[in-house]
């Protein structure tokens, strides 16, 4: 099945973003709720700038959304966008599976010799 150019450009976005170990770490973090860039940036030694730069990214691909409250940003999951990953994975956990079924096959056929 084709999929459309804005489609793929999509994809390409979530998985580049992430890409990095410190924008899956915002993500997992997120996954509780809501939360100020103030307290994500806490969990990092990196500078405030640096975060709010990977923030952005995953605001660009759709991963998080954020609201202004007062000078206060706060950004959430949204976890519908990872679905392109979800289905990545699916595809490869078929793959792995049912190598592993046909590995359990000849490992069962040797024994019974």
């Amino acid at each position: 099945m084709m999929q459309s150019q804005t489609g793929q450009a999509g994809q390409a976005g979530v998985f580049g973003a992430i890409s990095h170990p410190a924008r899956r770490r915002m993500l997992d973090l997120l996954v509780d709720g809501d939360r100020p860039v103030k307290a994500i940036a806490a969990n990092f030694e990196m500078s405030r700038p640096a975060v709010s730069q990977h923030l952005r990214i995953l605001l660009q691909a759709g991963l998080v959304t954020e609201q202004r409250c007062g000078r206060e940003r706060r950004y959430r999951l949204v976890p519908e966008q990872l679905s392109p990953v979800r289905d990545w994975i699916a595809h490869y956990e078929r793959f792995w599976d049912d190598n592993f079924d046909r590995l359990a096959r000849h490992l069962a056929k040797g024994s019974d010799q």
